[in-house]
Order: C-alpha cells, then structure tokens, then sequence
C-alpha cells in the first residue's frame, strides 16, 4: 500500500514547529478521538466504545470503561478516525474489514459501552488487588464443586474493576447443574457470579504462556477465532503425523498448521498427481513424488529406470518428448565429440613435448646452455680458421696456383743457382800470368 504524504503530518514532522510548542500546548492542538479500540477481560476480547469529554489517551493506555460486563480496566488498542495517515489509528472500515476477515460473527467484538476516562492510580491499585484474589475465588469455588460432586474443572476466574460480576471459566464433558454452586458462590463473595463452560484451545488462552517455538502461544497473542484443524493440513503439509510433535498446549493439533493451508493447497494444484505419466527432456516418465514448496516432481524414467528430479517448468507432453533412440545418438555423438577432443589435445601435448622437453631439474638446462655456448665457440674459431684458407684459394686462382711463399722460395734457388754457376765457369777459366 502506497504512502500519501499528507499535509499536517507534515506540518508537525518539521523540528521547527515542534521546537516553536511546549508539550501542553501539542497535546492540546490535538483533537480528541470520536471512538477508542480497547481490548477487555481475561479471554482478550475487543470492543469499539465513545468516549464522553475529551479524553486524549496513546497506544497502550490504561482507560475505565462500561462495558457489556460492567465497570472495568481496559487497555487502548487504536483510534479510529476518518484519516488513517499516522501509523497509530486505523479508519472504521479496516477496522471492520480485519474483523470479517478474521472470522465474522464469531469474531468477539462489541460495541455497546462507553470510554470514562484514564485509569487513575487508585483504579489500578483496586485492579491489582482484584487480580491478587483470583486464588481465593478458585479455591473456595474448587472446595464447593467438590462438596457438591460436580463433574467439571474450573480453569479460572475473571474479576472486573466494579465487582458487578464475577466470571467463572470451566470445562464439562457433559452438561452439569451448578445452580446450587452459583448460588453458595453468590452469598460468599456478594456478587453475581457468571459460569462460562470454554474447550480445551480456550483454556489454552487462559492459562498457556509459550509454546515450543519460543512465542506467545498465539490463541492468547492475537487469534481470537480458534477455527478447528484436521490432520488433512498436517498431511498436505508433509508434516510429521506424530500427534505429539503436532499438538499444542491445549492438546490439539497447532493453530500454525492452518496458516500455510490455502498456500499449500494452491502450490499442490500445481503439480501432476502420481503414477501418471509426463515427457522429460529426456524421456517419457511415471510421476514417484513431488515436492510442493521447492515445485519440483521425482520422474521414474520409462527406458532405462532412472529417477531424476524436474521442475514443473519443464515437463512436456510425453507424446511430444525426446525419444529414447535420439538421446541416445545424441549421447554418442556428444562421446565421439568428447574423445576426438581429447585425442587432438593429446597430439597437441606430445607434439609440445618432443620439440621442446621439459628438463626435470634446473642443471640439464644449465648444461645445455653451455653445449650451446661451446658449439657457438667452435663455430666462430672454424669460421676464423676458414677465413684465410678462402683467401688464399682466392689468391691462387687469380696468380699460377701456387702460393706466394713458394713462388719466392724458387725465386731464391734459382738466384742461388746462377751465383754457383758462374763462379764455377769462372773458375774453370785459365787464368793469365
């Protein structure tokens, strides 16, 4: 439901507007509500009352009332007024809206009383002392029940501010005669005396606190209807059928276990019935089981017996399903796919590893950098030890073929030669006298 930003409210949420009146003055520029919601009695029930003068009370306030009982402490639920805007009060018709919806006629709300005034202290102090002989009352109504040999159990007893009646609440198998009872009770205490016969939830209400969960047990937090529950919810809910997990304080099963009914029933329309037949992605299948929060259905596939888990979105028309003989093409094709994968990541792995090996330790790889720094070293002394010998091939191509050093050295011997020869002629020549 939106938030309307309303004038007023917005007024008074200013600091300055706030700063600029005292409290007194607040609380007198505020208008007094036409009817207050009070909430009444040991059984908690509600009723809707005008008030005379100009009662201003807040949430939670103690206020006197005349009610259908008579003169007695109420508490204020909520005003009612025709502009619902402030989170505090509530217009009539969600008020009597939230009353039909949560049961109707049965609903306890009355409407015939008055709003006195605040409760002074004095209407407290009373009020207190009232509650503090709630055990007297018991115990001297127990004492004449069994006097008289009634069959019935006293639960408890309501006293209001006035003293105009005094409620008794009991719980009978059958029906009784207490005539005798209520009128010893009526002399004894001076008032009139009411029995109201309640069941065992209404005597939960009464004298139950908590419950398992850790809350207030909720026929005495808020429910005011107590509808009865089946074992059908419990049932549709997958619950434990153990009645004593599934009961409360009262002994019947837990109110809790029709909050969530309507849900369920919905969310189960959903869902295929078992033993009946649904298509798959793959497959055609018996419905085993379902789960109705999580919306998902356990299918016995027909071809090969496997059980598998489907949400709702999926199902098919088991005509119009996948067949058999293609899931299982398709799963070899998806194999064949696979393996041809793995086969060329393979290849591609061995291929990596014979180009290049990986060295298992870091001294292999250490001593084929230097394998590779000597072959680079022989190859530059060859390649300096060629180099002259192609000079020289060149050398000699382009002169006789022979070296230059040989061609001196011959050079030298026939010099030689013809030194020797001709000191010899000259020798051999006769000399003159």
């Amino acid at each position: 439901m939106s938030i309307m930003p309303l004038p007023v409210f917005e007024q008074d949420s200013d600091p300055a507007n706030r700063d600029a009146m005292t409290l007194e003055e607040q609380h007198a520029a505020l208008e007094a509500p036409k009817t207050i919601v009070v909430r009444f009695g040991a059984m908690r029930l509600i009723g809707e009352y005008t008030q005379t003068g100009s009662i201003k009370p807040g949430c939670g306030s103690k206020l006197v009332a005349r009610t259908h009982r008579g003169l007695e402490v109420v508490e204020m639920l909520t005003t009612t007024c025709t502009n619902a805007g402030c989170g505090k009060s509530v217009t009539r018709k969600e008020m009597l809206d939230y009353i039909e919806a949560s049961g109707g006629r049965d609903y306890p709300f009355f409407n015939r009383g008055k709003v006195l005034r605040v409760a002074t202290t004095d209407d407290l102090q009373n009020q207190s002392k009232l509650e503090a002989r709630k055990s007297e009352f018991l115990v001297k109504a127990r004492e004449l029940v069994k006097f008289y040999n009634i069959d019935m159990k006293l639960v408890d007893v309501d006293p209001i501010l006035g003293e105009e009646v005094l409620t008794f609440y009991y719980m009978s198998e059958e029906r009784v005669d207490f005539r005798e009872l209520v009128r010893d009770l009526a002399a004894e205490f001076r008032t009139r005396i009411e029995m109201r016969q309640v069941g065992a939830r209404d005597e939960a209400r009464l004298v139950a606190d908590y419950e398992r969960c850790g809350q207030h047990c909720c026929c005495k937090n808020f429910l005011k209807v107590l509808k009865p529950v089946s074992m059908r919810s419990a049932k549709v809910q997958k619950a434990t059928l153990d009645p004593l997990k599934i009961s409360g304080r009262c002994g019947r099963l837990m109110c809790c276990l029709r909050y969530e009914d309507q849900t369920y029933k919905e969310l189960k329309a959903n869902l295929p019935h078992r033993k009946t037949l649904v298509g798959t992605a793959y497959g055609a299948g018996i419905v085993m089981d379902s789960k109705i929060l999580t919306q998902l259905v356990l299918v016995k596939l027909e071809h090969n017996g496997e059980e598998i888990a489907v949400p709702i979105e999926e199902l098919m028309d088991p005509k119009t399903c996948p067949r058999p003989e293609d899931l299982e093409a398709k799963a070899r094709e998806e194999e064949e796919a696979a393996r041809r994968v793995l086969e060329d990541s393979v290849a591609r792995a061995r291929g990596h590893r014979d180009a290049k090996p990986d060295a298992p330790d870091g001294k292999k790889k250490k001593r084929r950098r230097r394998r590779r720094r000597s072959k680079k070293s022989g190859d530059a002394v060859q390649q300096a030890t060629e180099t002259p010998v192609k000079e020289q091939a060149k050398s000699e191509a382009a002169g006789d073929g022979t070296p230059r050093k040989k061609r001196r050295r011959r050079r030298r011997r026939r010099g030689r030669g013809n030194s020797e020869g001709g000191g010899g002629e000259a020798g051999n020549k006769p000399t003159e006298s």
